[in-house]
């Protein structure tokens, strides 16, 4: 897995539930997939949290790569298909 620092230094420690596998698997498999206006680009997946079974959306923001995981978070908000 690429990471940049902020997101093995910062990310990881504020959101511990969060598995970096998780991110791996929704960036190879998005449910849909954005490019934002600064390079990056955010892809969207169904996850399911192990805290509680419930099956989630999890946002994951590499850099222009696609490779690369810079952010990632469960997206409340997720209204699916293409933007």
């Amino acid at each position: 897995m690429q990471a940049t620092r902020y997101f093995l230094e910062q990310v990881l420690r504020k959101r511990p539930y969060i598995d970096p596998a998780w991110c791996e698997a929704v960036i190879a498999s998005p449910l849909r997939r954005e490019d934002q206006g600064d390079g990056r680009i955010r892809f969207w997946g169904a996850v399911t949290d192990p805290r509680d079974g419930r099956t989630r959306v999890l946002r994951v923001v590499t850099l222009g790569d696609g490779i690369t995981i810079h952010n990632a978070f469960f997206d409340r908000d997720f209204q699916g298909g293409p933007p």
